[in-house]
Order: structure tokens, then C-alpha cells, then sequence
């Protein structure tokens, strides 16, 4: 399994296992506004939640979905997130529920 995650609020991904689609691009934007969702890979996520979501929102709240890459129909491209910086995924499609493998709470640590 090739494992990519997404961190978001917890009230989010419960919305989305009713719907049977996660589209949320990142925080507050869509995937319509974004054009893709952002993806981490596990060593990327404590970056990426300090400058989403830092002290504004306590980490009970927040949920990270384990997504199998594998599981996907919609394209996931390695992407710089500035000219010559680090790759981040990005998936170009909705996440389905059924390819979120497992959700982990957020607990500030990779």
C-alpha cells in the first residue's frame, strides 16, 4: 500500500463518510476553489498541520486520514508546494471514503 495522509477537522470527515467523498482541498478551501486535495507524506504532516491549523484549532478536533494511493481512480502528482521546494501530493479528484484505510487522532507528532 502506498500511503499518503490529509489532516482536517474532525466534523469534516464525518461529513464526508455520509456523502461518500472527501472534498476539501485544505483548510477552509474546496476542491472546486483548489483544483486538488493536499496530501502529506508522514514526515511532511507536523509541518503542514502547525501552519493549517498552529494553536487556532485544539488537536481533539482535528482527524488524519491514512489514504491507500492505490484505492484512488483520480490522479495523486508529487508537487513542489514553491519553485524548487519539497514535493507534496496533491490528489486531482474527490477522495473516496472507502480509499481512507484508517484516521488517526492528531496528537501534535508525526
Amino acid at each position: 500500500m502506498a500511503e499518503v495522509l490529509h489532516i482536517t477537522e474532525r466534523v469534516l470527515w464525518d461529513e464526508a463518510c455520509t456523502r461518500g467523498t472527501y472534498e476539501m482541498s485544505t483548510r477552509g478551501r474546496t476542491l472546486s476553489e483548489v483544483g486538488f486535495i493536499h496530501l502529506s507524506l508522514r514526515h511532511q504532516l507536523p509541518a503542514v498541520a502547525a501552519a493549517l491549523y498552529g494553536d487556532q484549532v485544539a488537536p481533539d478536533r482535528l482527524v488524519v486520514l491514512v489514504v491507500d494511493t492505490e484505492r484512488l481512480s483520480s490522479p495523486v502528482r508529487y508537487e513542489p508546494a514553491a519553485p524548487g521546494g519539497e514535493e507534496f501530493p496533491h490528489l486531482y479528484g474527490p477522495l473516496p471514503v472507502s480509499a481512507v484505510v484508517a484516521t488517526e487522532p492528531w496528537t501534535g507528532g508525526a
